[in-house]
């Protein structure tokens, strides 16, 4: 490797323009050049080693076209440190932190999750788990000295990531359980798509690939594209699927219908998984369905900030009163923040976003009904997202502070006349709660220069009809 100048990795990380979001760095793959991916690893890595004794670090990729040049660039970081890499390509994130987990080394996951091609991002694990909002100003403020990186070297991939996650869901059944069951897997280019299929298989499914995309899919599963709520349940009266899965770019949210292809909203299946499991303590953020609390399920619920850092923040807390302890977003990644017992076998905790876990616990809560009427057990609460893309972050946050100075004022702006506001909640964002049982929740994305609403009503077509409203209004303001 030839390495030329020395450079600072905060003054990188400073001029660079990547930012952390609500999970991990992210920012254009204009800014992600070679130097400014070093800079992060160089400062995460010296941060960890205050904390923790390794040789070696876990990384891998999604299938953005961006994201092997990045794993080489932090590849070739971690050599001036003299850190052994072990790559395990492209596989999802929480394959990645599981193994990682296993092995107690800290982490690197090249991924963007969701947002669109042009864009990527980082995502890091401790060795012993996702790291902290902490961690992150650490990370941005540590001034270590890197050289400036000129040739990568190709990586060489293991498969024992892959392996190892399949193992952690497989084992936990000694029957071809799903034998009968039709599943389909929206494949499109899920980081997961070359191993989701297998695990069906080995419990017993019949597996139907559906769309798999050569190029980069940047699929929300907390925005579904009406083109993806079409195709869904097209594919269930074709194929009479009993479910039809899928994930976003990365494989930590999952997108989950029922055997009429309706996609469940990722509170609903996280609710279904965690009751399943028999979890006593949820951390869940506040944009999540009131269906949790007044299912009357569980011991306590805790209400954050939305991202996985601030879920996970409260798991130490619970876990001093409960002994099962879990979590999930309203995109449906679900955090095991305890190790649980499910069908006989242990389950170790796994406090990052997963996938995997939900949509086999729900199939097999479902056993041989089918999930639509698990779903209608619910306290029937209804919710619906949407977002305005390319909106700067900067009128987000003008927009809500006005709000939060006139909640009526907004609402009003937003095409609601006359309300009565119950409740506000700045927790993250501005979410209103009216006397008739409306909630409007409005915040810039973490992620990406996007505006997100979401809606919660008695009715599907109040929340949906609510987003729809605020939204086309927003532009007026």
């Amino acid at each position: 490797m030839t390495v030329n100048s020395k450079l600072i990795s905060s003054t990188v990380i400073a001029e660079s323009g990547v930012a952390f979001g609500t999970s991990g760095a992210r920012g254009l793959v204009s800014q992600f050049s070679p130097d400014v991916c070093a800079a992060f690893v160089v400062a995460f890595i010296v941060g960890m080693k205050r904390h923790f004794s390794f040789k070696m670090v876990a990384l891998a990729i999604d299938n953005r076209p961006s994201s092997y040049a990045m794993a080489k660039a932090c590849a070739s970081a971690l050599q001036q440190l003299n850190i052994d890499v072990v790559y395990y390509g492209v596989v999802p994130t929480p394959a990645l932190a599981y193994v990682a987990q296993e092995d107690n080394i800290p982490a690197i996951m090249v991924t963007g999750s969701h947002i669109p091609f042009d864009r990527n991002g980082l995502k890091f694990y401790r060795p012993d788990g996702e790291i902290s909002k902490a961690d992150e100003q650490v990370i941005i403020n540590e001034q270590v000295e890197f050289s400036e990186l000129a040739d990568l070297p190709g990586l060489t991939v293991s498969d024992r990531a892959a392996e190892k996650y399949i193992t952690r869901y497989t084992s936990l059944f000694d029957t071809a359980w799903l034998t009968g069951k039709r599943i389909g897997i929206y494949e499109h280019s899920s980081a997961g798509r070359d191993l989701y299929y297998r695990i069906f298989e080995k419990l017993g499914a019949e597996v139907i690939s559906l769309e798999r995309s050569d190029e980069f899919v940047p699929i929300d599963t907390e925005a579904v594209s009406t083109e993806d709520v079409a195709k869904a349940k097209v594919w269930s009266k074709q194929y009479g699927f009993d479910a039809i899965f899928s994930t976003d770019g990365d494989g930590d949210r999952p997108l989950v219908s029922d055997e009429n292809g309706n996609w469940l909203r990722g509170d609903i299946l996280g609710l279904l998984t965690a009751v399943e499991l028999n979890i006593q303590a949820l951390a869940v953020p506040v944009s999540c369905n009131t269906a949790i609390e007044n299912c009357k399920k569980f011991k306590y619920v805790e209400r954050t900030k939305i991202g996985s850092p601030y879920v996970i923040a409260e798991f130490a807390n619970l876990a001093k009163k409960f002994s099962t302890v879990a979590g999930f977003e309203a995109n449906g990644g679900f955090l095991l923040g305890s190790d649980v017992h499910f069908n006989g076998q242990q389950l170790k905790a796994l406090p990052t976003r997963d996938a995997l876990l939900p949509v086999i616990i729900v199939l097999a809560a479902a056993g041989d009904n089918v999930i639509s009427a698990l779903v209608s057990a619910l306290p029937q609460r209804f919710t619906h997202s949407d977002r305005i893309q390319n909106f700067a972050t900067e009128n987000s946050q003008t927009i809500i502070a006005k709000g939060q100075q006139n909640p009526a004022k907004l609402m009003e702006q937003l095409g609601f006349a006359n309300v009565d506001i119950k409740n506000v909640d700045k927790t993250d964002g501005l979410r209103i709660t009216l006397a008739d049982g409306l909630i409007v929740h409005l915040r810039p994305s973490g992620n990406a220069p996007e505006l997100r609403c979401y809606a919660e009503a008695d009715s599907y077509t109040q929340a949906s009809d609510s987003v729809i409203k605020s939204l086309s209004n927003i532009h007026t303001l």
